[in-house]
């Protein structure tokens, strides 16, 4: 088989266990950001798919209003791709297989959350050193007939690298991609990703494999591509801080503002969720937006003191219509 990513470049199309994706640039799962209206903008700005806030796959039984919001989903998004966290292979393939999740394209597995209070209960990164569980997880959603794809880190530190052993188990154990963190989990969020264990993972195996760390600009993108040969990249918080950033990699013309653009986040939410899920969205999201503009601090207090979708909208046009941003 051809190494799937030789010659790739950033913002092509890619297909990965029969599904087209319409770029190679991707949205990670980020818990409390990635809802359905930010889903759809990614897409709309050129990601090749976003996925859902991860999703305990325990608590796809209860049929509470959290995990409603999470799946929340309609035909707008063409991708569909829900993550599921957990750590017990019968209860993967139940939800794999339920109702709740039948609208889904991809079911991603969480083999990287470094998150203490994830990692006790045997999840996320813990799957890093039980190959045979993680192995037995992935076969277990494989039989729902969906596309399922991995999301790890390299190692729970520089002593404990696994990557290599690990992406092969996922090959082996039937996932169609595996997207690779290029840390270990003891750096949890900061320092530049390591390279080469990321490419380490791309050499091992046959399936796309996906670079994840640190990627904010054009010229990080690129930066990845070259160091490991992945067949593609997935942003995280600076994708989240700069959806922008879709188009400016898949060279999408856009004529979109930051303020449109939260216009538009505001009047999707408005539609499918309560006035409190939307402040709280909203907020978050323009938080992020208006990191690199003067005044800040007087700006933030503003927003966070309001308390209707009203007053909203008329403090957003304050703070970013005058920016011109």
């Amino acid at each position: 088989m051809e190494d799937a990513g030789k010659g790739n470049k950033i913002g092509t199309e890619i297909m990965v266990g029969g599904i087209r994706f319409s770029s190679n640039v991707l949205m990670a799962p980020l818990a409390g950001y990635t809802c359905f209206p930010f889903r759809l903008m990614a897409e709309r700005l050129g990601a090749g798919s976003a996925y859902t806030e991860m999703v305990s796959s325990d608590a796809l039984k209860y049929n509470d209003n959290a995990t409603a919001k999470l799946l929340y989903t309609d035909d707008r998004e063409k991708l569909k791709c829900v993550q599921l966290l957990g750590s017990i292979p019968a209860v993967f393939e139940r939800a794999a297989k339920s109702e709740r999740l039948e609208k889904f394209d991809v079911i991603d597995i969480n083999m990287g959350c470094p998150v203490p209070n994830v990692v006790k209960a045997g999840e996320g990164s813990a799957l890093l050193e039980d190959l045979p569980r993680a192995s037995k997880i992935i076969e277990a959603c494989k039989r729902s007939g969906k596309v399922v794809s991995v999301k790890c880190r390299i190692g729970m530190n520089r002593q404990r690298i696994v990557i290599e052993e690990f992406a092969r188990m996922c090959e082996w154990s039937g996932a169609d991609m595996i997207t690779v963190h290029g840390r270990t989990r003891d750096m949890m969020y900061d320092g530049a990703p390591l390279y080469e264990f990321i490419k380490k993972a791309k050499d091992s195996v046959k399936i796309p494999v996906f670079a994840n760390g640190g990627i904010d600009s054009k010229e990080a993108a690129a930066l990845m591509m070259e160091k490991t040969g992945a067949d593609g990249i997935m942003l995280a918080r600076y994708g989240f801080e700069n959806p922008l950033l879709f188009s400016e990699l898949t060279g999408r013309e856009i004529r979109d503002t930051k303020y449109s653009l939260l216009m538009e986040q505001l009047e999707i939410a408005s539609e499918c969720f309560d006035e409190l899920f939307v402040l709280s969205y909203i907020k978050k999201l323009a938080s992020y937006f208006m990191k690199k503009l003067p005044g800040t601090k007087q700006y933030k207090l503003d927003l966070y003191r309001c308390g209707s979708i009203a007053e909203l909208r008329g403090i957003l046009q304050a703070i970013f219509a005058r920016e011109g941003t």
